[in-house]
């Protein structure tokens, strides 16, 4: 379906000021809506039903017109807009020129749970938005069941996070609970065993394959104060990356990257 460019959106433009808004929390929440950006999520959420509406630049229609036709026969309202109306709806130096509207797709913590995972990734006050989206992606590569974000964490819906997830938001379940203890009680509950990241755990990655292959969910701190105490001392056991050089320490991503790929590993590996 070819866009009529002729009478373009403009920043002024109503959808496209109420757009903006979705930038905010309070914005997110008051209309039930995101908004991502970028052609990986934007093709992501109109593959899976959550885009309402795509908004398209001139040149990005042309670079992207296998995304906009799926729009069309999706049915999702597909929007031409100026390049100025794309400057306003971004948060990036370089904008790609394609967005969605997208209706919340974030899971409750029951209803993860409720399909019995056998591997979850849970960040624990994830504050940086880059990183949680990044920790979502790196689940998808992975094959994880579930992402859980426990305690005061950034939203998985603002516009960084959903960026770095690359479209992964819209695969994977995302839960968001604020009570870190009920995370954990409830994980136990559902016959996940609880690993914690830490670099004085006392079991190594390279040694951890046999207790990986039973479901487990990992616990990943944040990048400026790690796990609290009392989290690593409720967790069943805790997991040190080896180090065999001279770095002090990885940073989140690369340590959730490395975890879950051992976790893959141990699930996926033939039986001797």
């Amino acid at each position: 379906m070819a866009l009529d460019f002729s009478e373009p959106f403009t920043e002024r433009t109503p959808r496209i000021a109420n757009a903006a808004k979705l930038h905010r929390a309070q914005g997110r929440r008051k209309a039930g809506r995101f908004l991502a950006e970028g052609a990986n999520s934007v093709e992501a959420a109109v593959a899976t039903g959550a885009a309402t509406d795509v908004f398209v630049t001139e040149r990005a229609a042309d670079e992207f017109a296998e995304i906009v036709t799926t729009a069309g026969y999706m049915n999702v309202f597909t929007h031409a807009i100026t390049d100025k109306a794309a400057a306003h709806l971004s948060d990036t130096v370089h904008t790609t020129g394609i967005f969605a509207v997208c209706s919340p797709v974030l899971w409750t913590l029951g209803s993860v749970l409720k399909g019995k995972p056998r591997f979850v990734a849970v960040g624990v006050e994830t504050n940086d938005p880059g990183n949680a989206g990044t920790l979502v992606r790196i689940a998808d590569v992975c094959g994880a069941d579930a992402v859980v974000f426990a305690g005061d964490s950034v939203d998985p819906e603002s516009g960084k996070a959903v960026r770095a997830s690359a479209g992964s938001l819209f695969h994977v379940p995302v839960a968001r609970e604020r009570d870190i203890a009920g995370v954990l009680g409830q994980l136990r509950a559902a016959g996940l065993s609880i690993a914690a990241t830490t670099a004085g755990g006392e079991v190594p990655l390279d040694q951890a394959a046999p207790r990986l292959r039973e479901p487990t969910a990992w616990l990943f701190g944040n990048e400026a104060h790690g796990l609290p105490e009392d989290v690593i001392e409720a967790a069943d056991y805790r997991v040190s990356i080896p180090i065999h050089g001279s770095a002090e320490s990885l940073n989140l991503a690369t340590a959730a990257a490395m975890c879950m790929w051992e976790t893959s590993k141990a699930i996926h590996a033939p039986e001797v």
